[in-house]
This record gives C-alpha cells, structure tokens and sequence, in this order.
C-alpha cells in the first residue's frame, strides 16, 4: 500500500507556483525551457521506439530458430497492439491527471524491463506476456508528450513544433531497424532484445532530470497568454484549472461527434502505417530474396519518408490551411493509397526504386499519422489533450492489431497481392472519413456545425455585418 502511495505522489502534476511579473524573466526561461523540453521528450520518445520495434526486425531470425509461422508473430503483434491501444485511451485520462515529466519517465522504464524479460525467453505465451505488458507501458509515452505538447506552444505555432517532434517517431523507426538488424545478425537476437531495455531504462533517469510539467509549475503564464496567441473561443482573462476526469471525458471527448469520426479515421491510417512498419521487411526478404541486413537498409527508408512527410503535414496545416488539420490529412490519405498501388505493381527487385517507394510511404502514411492527434487535442481542451489524442490512439491501435493476426492471416493464405490491396482500401477509407472535418479547426468550430445559429440570429448577424450608409 505504500508503494502505490509513493507511485501517485510521484505522477501528481507540479503544483503551480506564483507568476514571475518581470517580462524580461519570463521571455528568457520560456525560451530555454521550451527548447529543454522539446528535446527531452524528443529524444525520450525515440527512445520509446527502441523498445517497441525489434519484434518486427528479428520476425525472419523466431521463425528460423523457434520454429514460429507468420500468424503466430500476428498474434504476438496483435496482442502487443491491443494492449498498446487501451492503455493509450486509460494512459490519456490519467496523463491529464498526472504530471508529464514523472509518467513518460515511469513508462519508459517498465517498457525497458519488459524488452529484457523477452530476451530471456523462448515461449510464445511468454512472448505474449511480455509485449503485452510491453504495450501498456508504452501507452504512457504519447499521452505525456500531447500534454507537454499543448502547454509549452500555442496553436498558430503548434503545426510545426508537432512536426518537430513527431519526427521522433522516424529517427527511432529509421535507426532502430539498423541497430537491430546489426545486433541480432552479430549477437544474435536476445542481444538484439535486451541492449535496447538497458539503454531505455538508463534514459527514463535523463528524463526524469530533465522534463518539465507546465509553464506554470515554474512560475511562467500560460503560453496563450505568453504569446498573445488563444483559440477561437477562449476567453483572454480566462484562468486555467484542472478539470475533473468526468468533465474531460463527457463534457470535452466522448460527447463531440468530430472525435469519434478522426479515431474511426485513425482506425484505417494505422492498419496501413503497420503493416508497412511490420511486414515489409519480411516481404523484401520473401518475395524480393534481400538477406535481413539489405532489407533493414531499404526499410530504413520508410522512416526518414515519415519524418519529412510529418514535418511537411505540419508546415502545410500551419501555412496552407491556416492551422486547419483535415485538408493536409485527406491529400496525404490519397497519396498513401495511390503508393501502395505502387508498391504492388512493383514486384521486381530493385534498391533504389523499393527505397523511393518505402520512402513515399512512410512520407505520406505518417501525415495523417501526426496530425490526426494532435486535431482530436485541438479540438477538446487544453487540459484534455491526452484524453483526446489518447482515445484516437486506442483506435488506432485497435487498427494495428489487424495488422497483426488478421493480416498475417490474409498473407499466409492469400499472398502478398491480397496484402497490397486490403492496405490501398484502408488508405482510401480512410481519406473519406475524414472528409467531413475540412472546415474544422477548434472546439468552437464544432459546436457550431452542432448548433446552427437560428434564423432571427443569422439576419442580425447579416444586418451587423453591413457597412453603415
């Protein structure tokens, strides 16, 4: 009892402190802390991936040595993913009740340990168990960096540092497969398992040094306020407070209709992103006779694609779109589509070309990819922002696990055409549901589409908007 005492003290959010008055002060510790914390939970993140994508690399190496097929890694995955996406939604509600810093910390830790313990076995059940456990812990990493994310920068300018940091994703994806490959083929694979727990364990201590809850557990306002820049709505002598998990979960994510329809989208744009993450590699190695070291170097691929295509969403949301998020999100939905076409009708074994194309994947899969949590944490609260990018994540990864088992199973039976084809539909679905969203950009922006002005109020609105004669 104790123990689990000390655990919620220790994820409580930073009480708020005093606000600094001196301008000057207040300029120099906003610029510092939020280049600390970018990079903080940057690095930290990519780290998160270091526990969560070996399984993937060393697929070729179990099925050789452990005897295992193609719908038992499935399940493996499934289960992983599963576990990955109700903890994103439970990890949300609690990440909006607990303190960024210690919570990315805590789970970054516990998913290190589970990467040992899966090095140190051989059974499938107990493989199960590990990335199960492995899923839920990593479900802490998302929701504390939406957090960080909506506190530290304000919307005009959060496109960007989203993309930014987003790109965190694609450094871990690119060089982890790499590194991966490199152990397992030298060391073998528990090597290849267990050096990636060690280093993130390590690094959960860095974080814990170096992260920030909020501007104003360090005495600085709020960013808002910093930078003159509020959403559409909001009150500019409004005063931010905790809000209670039933009015997060009622009032700011399960009762908004847009929510629903972007984690229906994320559904389909993860059962893409992956089962290209997943199974590409062994589809270069299968149908396209690369070793595992030749098709980690093309897979690399995928993931540098996911960083610009993430850094170029962001730009276009912010730029193009005047931070709306739908239309970047739909045009990458069709281009993702129309690669995958490609990547079918390309059967033949070139480098260059399977590495322009993994590229083109990664670029326009991780567009929607980036952008459809950070919509869903725009348009609740500030202080739902990990509940609501936690519950698209949870479908979303309900998603991944059919890219699991279901899809291991349509490979085993039907081949890799069969595969090629279920990703293109889940590609252009996806693009259709997201349609109706165009116009959305704040929570405002949905509760007028929910409640239209009456007929009197539409005339005065047109009679106050006339020029006077």
């Amino acid at each position: 009892m104790q123990i689990l005492h000390a655990l919620l003290g220790f994820l409580q959010p930073a009480p708020y402190k005093d606000e600094i008055e001196d301008k000057n002060v207040v300029k120099k510790e906003y610029t510092y802390w939020r280049y600390r914390v970018f990079f903080s939970m940057f690095f930290g993140y990519a780290l998160y991936y270091f526990t969560r994508k070996g399984l993937s690399i060393i697929m070729p190496t179990l099925i050789a040595d452990l005897q295992f097929d193609k719908s038992d890694l499935g399940l493996v995955s499934s289960v992983w993913a599963i576990s990955y996406g109700v903890s994103k939604f439970v990890s949300g509600v609690l990440g909006d009740k607990s303190n960024a810093r210690s919570f990315m910390a805590f789970g970054l830790a516990i998913t290190g340990l589970c990467n040992i313990l899966f090095g140190l076995s051989s059974s499938l059940s107990f493989f199960m168990l590990c990335w199960a456990l492995n899923g839920w812990f990593q479900g802490f990493g998302w929701p504390s960096c939406a957090r960080l994310l909506t506190h530290w920068y304000s919307q005009s300018e959060r496109g960007k540092w989203w993309g930014f940091w987003n790109a965190s994703h694609n450094i871990g994806g690119a060089i982890i497969p790499l590194a991966t490959a490199y152990f397992a083929y030298h060391y073998g694979w528990r090597t290849a398992m267990i050096l990636p727990g060690v280093i993130s364990m390590a690094m959960s201590v860095v974080l814990l040094k170096c992260l920030c809850d909020t501007p104003q557990s360090l005495g600085l306002p709020p960013i808002e306020k910093h930078r003159n820049d509020y959403p559409s709505g909001q009150a500019k002598n409004e005063k931010e407070h905790e809000l209670t998990v039933k009015e997060i979960l009622f009032s700011y994510v399960l009762n908004n209709p847009y929510i629903w329809l972007l984690a229906v989208g994320y559904f389909f744009v993860y059962i893409v992103r992956h089962a290209v993450g997943e199974w590409s590699l062994l589809y270069l190695v299968e149908a396209k006779n690369y070793t595992t070291i030749e098709a980690s170097r093309v897979v690399f691929w995928f993931d540098i694609g996911g960083m610009f295509g993430g850094l170029a969403a962001g730009w276009m949301s912010d730029s193009l779109f005047s931070s709306k998020r739908a239309p970047s999100m739909i045009f990458f939905a069709i281009a993702t589509a129309a690669v995958l076409l490609g990547m079918w009708f390309c059967p033949v074994e070139v480098y260059i070309l399977d590495a322009i194309l993994l590229f083109a994947a990664g670029f326009f899969i991780f567009g929607p990819q980036m952008l459809i949590g950070m919509m869903a944490a725009e348009i609740a609260h500030k202080k739902a922002a990990a509940t609501a990018s936690g519950f698209t994540g949870c479908a979303a990864y309900l998603g991944a696990a059919v890219a699991g088992f279901p899809l291991g199973y349509l490979l085993q039976n039907f081949g890799w055409t069969a595969f090629f084809l279920a990703l293109s539909v889940c590609g252009s679905i996806a693009a259709l549901l997201l349609m109706p969203l165009w116009n959305i950009k704040s929570r405002e922006d949905c509760l007028a589409k929910e409640e239209p002005a009456s007929i009197s109020e539409t005339i005065e609105q047109e009679v106050d908007a006339r020029p006077a004669s």
